[in-house]
């Protein structure tokens, strides 16, 4: 069920619009670096929203003042399988990346 909340999302958040150091083309080092390491926060953050929001409404079923045992289980395994699902679609596009780099590779040849 987590998998199926989840469809029609904006994904893993790889897709923002925040600048790209590699489009700053010979801007200062230490200011494209600057801009990495804040766009890495922002798409952490991004996900991070995702997740909470995904999570609370598979397990939060009445806000109360303690969080009883089902739902803290709920929300462990759905935070679980959300970091699971990320890295799967993260090592899935890397291997398509290098597939097809090594495709392009074998064409030129």
């Amino acid at each position: 069920r987590c998998g199926a909340a989840r469809e029609g999302r904006g994904g893993t958040g790889t897709g923002m619009d925040a600048p790209s150091a590699a489009g700053l083309g010979g801007a200062d080092p230490q200011l494209q670096r600057f801009i990495e390491v804040e766009t890495q926060k922002q798409r952490f953050q991004q996900l991070v929203h995702q997740m909470t929001e995904l999570c609370w409404e598979k397990c939060m079923d009445k806000p109360g003042p303690k969080l009883d045992s089902r739902a803290e289980t709920c929300f462990v395994n759905c935070v679980e399988r959300f970091i699971d699902t990320s890295q799967f679609i993260l090592n899935r596009l890397e291997q398509t990346q290098k597939s097809k780099s090594a495709f392009s590779e074998s064409l030129s040849d």
